[in-house]
């Protein structure tokens, strides 16, 4: 089940369902079904505090992603989403917010699904994979 939760902001997601949906399809699409998985909206300032505590990274982030799966195949996992770096990151990119936040959802799941982006060639192919599924919502 994907679930959304609100950590320290007041965030609220369109079209929830059909988000779910998307997801599920998108995961199942690259061969994983998806078990427990939660986005948890929140702040820069929180997710700040998860990056210094869990990876010990002292920088601001727009997600980071930590897999809980335990089953080969099924996805589970928690994604904390920063809506202050998404809404900055669309300000950037001259994109809406609501654009923004579909592809760092999608750009999660991926990291789920075994996708990296250390590499300038794992970023590529990240990005080639966030823009197939944004086409399909």
């Amino acid at each position: 089940m994907i679930r959304f939760f609100n950590e320290d902001v007041s965030y609220k997601l369109t079209q929830k369902q059909a988000i779910r949906k998307w997801l599920k399809q998108q995961a199942e699409g690259e061969g994983y079904a998806v078990g427990d998985l939660n986005y948890i909206f929140c702040s820069d300032d929180h997710v700040l505090q998860v990056n210094r505590d869990y990876l010990q990274h002292d920088y601001y982030t727009d997600i980071i992603t930590f897999d809980q799966s335990e089953e080969e195949g099924k996805i589970e996992g928690d994604i904390f989403i920063s809506v202050d770096r998404v809404a900055d990151n669309a300000n950037q990119l001259a994109i809406t917010a609501e654009q923004e936040m579909r592809r760092v959802l999608a750009h999660g799941l991926l990291h789920l699904c075994g996708y990296g982006d250390k590499t300038d060639e794992e970023a590529a192919q990240m990005r080639v994979k966030e823009d197939e599924w944004i086409s399909h919502l």
